[in-house]
């Protein structure tokens, strides 16, 4: 199998897993009896796990060259962890599972990414043209399984993430080993993390996935409480990323064009446009037109984020910066995200919660305006 189409297939079942995972795991929470508050602590510490594991996972494959091991170790102990969620319906140990899970699963993506990065070497700009098939495969996941869910049930959720994890995990040893780095000491990229261009980015990209916690954790429930079907929900979902998908395929001439600093703000603008309206409407047709903007709130920012990530960070540390972006964003960003709407959910209800989810994106892009990049001496 071509490297190309084997990172392909990586993103492609991991991103098909997590469009089982986003818009039906916490609905099958709700249906089997949580409140918001256990929904959104749920959800926030998978996502506690994955802010305070990845740099340790990514800190250690740089240091002993021991990336692909790792992803492959990781890969099938979190598909064991995860069919424990089989045995139980009970709020305390599926919150012991997912704390595990999320462990385990923490070092995934940003590895993927890393291993792209090295593979792709002077072409990163068509970094979107590869990641696209995760896009593509979470468009069809999540049109069918909504479909599935609605002529059979919730529960089969479960079982369809269990299969998807596995088949990856199955693929993963394929890798080759040369896409892992050779040993070098990384304590240049620990300093550089602390660094004001590196650390005003990263809380940037924090308070902007922060901001798409509500949408994660609330957005199917919100739509549910509208009167819409589980069809109509997953249908949604897929506007949004057919969307990601379009803007992805174009991203070569994107960045060709236009500065990573540029795509950033604009990014964070559109997101709070996103959310903002999400908050004052109830009219699926302007539901649906917020979704288009998910090209933007999600596929540009996180684009620009892998591409600025890997700007910024010495080759020595290239793993370190991509778990370092992925544990600040998706990791403490959508924790707070997360348990932030858990709260905000049970005391105000979805409008209010998309109305602060708002305030942060566009809090994010005042913070990347204020770190800009400064003008390279001639």
């Amino acid at each position: 199998m071509r490297i190309r189409t084997l990172l392909a297939s990586q993103y492609f079942i991991y991103f098909g897993v997590l469009g089982i995972y986003l818009p039906f795991f916490n609905l099958y929470c709700y249906h089997i009896g949580f409140s918001g508050t256990q929904i959104g602590a749920i959800s926030a510490v998978r996502t506690l796990a994955t802010a305070l594991f990845p740099m340790i996972w990514g800190h250690l494959a740089d240091r002993f060259s021991a990336r692909k091991p790792i992803y492959i170790a990781c890969s099938f102990a979190s598909v064991m962890v995860w069919s424990l969620f089989l045995l139980t319906a009970d709020f305390w140990p599926m919150m012991m599972i997912m704390v595990v899970y999320g462990i385990l699963y923490a070092p995934i993506i940003s590895f993927l990414e890393a291993f792209t990065m090295d593979f792709l070497g002077t072409q990163r700009r068509d970094y979107g043209r590869l990641r696209v098939w995760g896009s593509i495969s979470f468009i069809c996941v999540v049109v069918v399984v909504g479909r599935i869910v609605d002529a059979a049930s919730l529960n089969i959720i479960l079982v369809l993430i269990l299969a998807g994890s596995l088949l990856r995990a199955a693929l993963s040893v394929r890798i080759p080993a040369q896409l892992s780095p050779a040993r070098e000491p990384t304590r240049q990229g620990l300093r550089l993390l602390a660094a004001a261009p590196v650390a005003g980015f990263l809380f940037a990209a924090l308070l902007m996935l922060a901001s798409h916690g509500a949408y994660y954790a609330f957005f199917s429930i919100h739509l549910e409480s509208l009167g819409y079907g589980r069809t109509l929900i997953g249908v949604c979902w897929a506007v949004a990323v057919a969307a990601e998908v379009l803007v992805m395929i174009l991203s070569p001439r994107l960045f060709g064009r236009v500065s990573l600093q540029s795509v950033l703000v604009f990014s964070c603008m559109a997101a709070a446009l996103r959310w903002f309206t999400l908050a004052a409407t109830a009219s699926l047709p302007v539901i649906l037109a917020t979704q288009v903007l998910h090209a933007f709130s999600y596929g540009t920012f996180h684009m620009a984020s892998i591409l600025r990530i890997d700007e910024l960070m010495p080759a020595a540390s290239k793993t370190l910066g991509q778990a370092a972006n992925n544990a600040v964003t998706y990791g403490l960003g959508m924790m707070v995200g997360f348990f932030g709407s858990g709260l905000l959910y049970e005391a105000t209800g979805s409008s209010v919660l998309f109305a602060v989810s708002g305030i942060a994106a566009a809090a994010g892009g005042g913070v990347l305006v204020w770190f800009r990049p400064q003008p390279r001496a001639r």
